[in-house]
């Protein structure tokens, strides 16, 4: 085994998924490959219904059932393949060796119950400790997440708490069996931009405490190039590009990518300038019913050719594991490798 296999915590590798629906079925991940190393943050951006969130809750075992199924690929977590345990077996792998925190902090906890006790539920079931020391952990890990007067909070109920201490309780709970790897489904979802900025500093404060590899999803490209050290982006369930958060952001290669980085405002410094106040992605996201062979992009993109419409984009793989499937890559970076 190589260092850098010994470094990698959780591995994708050619993921898809099905959902079957009235219409009949529609692949909603296609070919999803990507990889976590211990203690980094990979960040996962993209349009809604791309299959961020999907990807997130097949890693978990969570797709909806009974219409949603993984039809090939593999989830390794530490060389342990995932899609092949028993949902018991997975039930103890959930919460404790993988935690999530959901977008919606302000129904994602159980009303009737204290958050002391949801914390210290987790805690109980996962490691087997009796209520007494439980309950000393969970308070340890409100005092972590910065929640005012612990000991005090920790009999409250959420109705209590506000949208950002909810979304710290959540933290609590999902670090508090320190997990190797922590999924973070757009945590900010709701809270106004103040309370963002403190989540994410606390997110990098307990990572950095705990270890823990973050798989982020967000909409945010500041977010994204703020907390994470790689990126992927994803269209139509699947991903068009990834690599180092510095050259995917700073010189995007696929157009869709561009087109993300483009759409962030920006101060114009040079009010002569011919650059629009705001651009935007022409066209509108395809149903995943309607997507084929080609690139799915292209309906959308001002370099498309009949090749795109045709013929899946080729793996294109650049310096410092920059890649990228697109049929006419935008940038001038060197490439190394590649098929098609």
């Amino acid at each position: 085994m190589t260092r850098e296999e010994e470094q990698t915590v959780l591995q994708v590798d050619r993921l898809s998924v099905e959902f079957k629906t009235r219409r009949g079925t529609m692949t909603v991940l296609n070919g999803v490959s990507f990889d976590l190393k211990r203690g980094e943050t990979l960040g996962i951006v993209g349009e809604s219904g791309s299959g961020k969130s999907m990807s997130a809750l097949s890693i978990m075992g969570l797709l909806p059932q009974p219409n949603g199924r993984v039809t090939g690929g593999r989830i390794a977590l530490s060389g342990k393949d995932l899609l092949e345990l028993s949902e018991k077996a997975m039930s103890a792998v959930r919460g404790n060796d993988i935690s999530m925190i959901f977008q919606e902090p302000m129904t994602s906890l159980n009303p009737v119950l204290t958050v002391g006790e949801q914390i210290s539920e987790t805690i109980r079931v996962h490691r087997g400790w009796d209520r007494k020391k439980a309950d000393a952990h969970a308070i340890e890990m409100l005092t972590a997440v910065d929640i005012p007067f612990p000991h005090k909070r920790f009999n409250d109920y959420p109705h209590q708490f506000s949208g950002g201490m909810r979304q710290r309780v959540m933290i609590a709970i999902a670090l508090a069996c320190e997990p190797l790897v922590l999924i973070a489904d757009e945590p900010t979802t709701a809270l106004d931009v103040t309370v963002q900025a403190q989540i994410f500093d606390l997110l990098e404060k307990m990572q950095n405490e705990v270890g823990t590899s973050i798989f982020l999803i967000t909409h945010d490209m500041g977010v994204v190039a703020e907390m994470a050290s790689r990126v992927a982006v994803m269209y139509a369930g699947r991903i068009v590009e990834q690599g180092a958060v510095t050259q995917v952001l700073s010189a995007p290669q696929h157009p869709y990518t561009q087109g993300l980085v483009n759409c962030v405002p920006q101060i114009d410094t040079d009010p002569g300038s011919e650059r629009p106040f705001l651009e935007e992605i022409p066209g509108v996201v395809p149903s995943l019913m309607d997507v084929g062979t080609g690139c799915a992009f292209a309906a959308r993109c001002s370099f498309a050719t009949s090749e795109c419409w045709d013929r899946d984009p080729p793996l294109h793989v650049f310096e410092g594991g920059h890649q990228l499937f697109c049929w006419h890559p935008q940038g001038q970076g060197q490439r190394t490798a590649g098929n098609g």
